[in-house]
């Protein structure tokens, strides 16, 4: 019993040699060329990070939007009014609301609905989707269409039928 382990460690040893060499180039005879050693580039500096918020009917644990360097990130916007009610007459209006909403927070931040990049739209029924795109495509120009994802959604804020969160540039 006492030799298995030895056979056991014997093997192994046998294939590491063997593996080592395999990753060994096959044409040892050519001249390989030194380089100098790779200086390293300093860092560039962090991009500056703003959190920022605007008025609100009620304090809410997030920001409106976050600023890193050029690009603008919106926390979702929901269908609601001022109050922060949702919007009566259903998918249309709140959609309506809530791409209104996007818009002011961009405008306050510095940004439009000419900069969005990226956009991710929440819908508690998919079945909303061809309504909400019915009025999302009326707050972009048919050729500056941002990439987009869409998704269900099982309960949003509120009760709302749609959130929509962006991206956009911004000086």
């Amino acid at each position: 019993m006492k030799k298995f382990p030895t056979l056991l460690a014997a093997v192994a040893l046998g294939l590491g040699l063997a593996l080592r060499a395999e990753a060994r180039p096959r044409n040892t005879r050519r001249a390989v060329k030194q380089s100098a050693p790779k200086r390293k580039q300093p860092a560039a500096p962090a991009p500056r990070v703003e959190y920022l918020s605007g008025a609100r009917a009620r304090p809410l644990p997030f920001s409106d939007a976050v600023r890193v360097g050029h690009m603008l990130y919106l926390s979702g916007q929901i269908g609601t009014d001022q109050t922060f009610a949702l919007v009566p007459g259903g998918m249309r209006a709140e959609a309506k609301q809530t791409m209104e909403n996007v818009r002011r927070v961009l405008e306050r931040h510095g940004s439009s609905m000419e900069r969005v990049v990226k956009c991710t739209v929440m819908l508690a029924d998919m079945a909303d989707w061809p309504a909400f795109n019915a009025v999302y495509v009326g707050y972009f120009r048919p050729d500056r269409l941002p990439a987009r994802s869409a998704l269900g959604a099982n309960g949003l804020a509120l009760g709302a039928r749609v959130e929509v969160e962006c991206w956009a540039t911004v000086d």
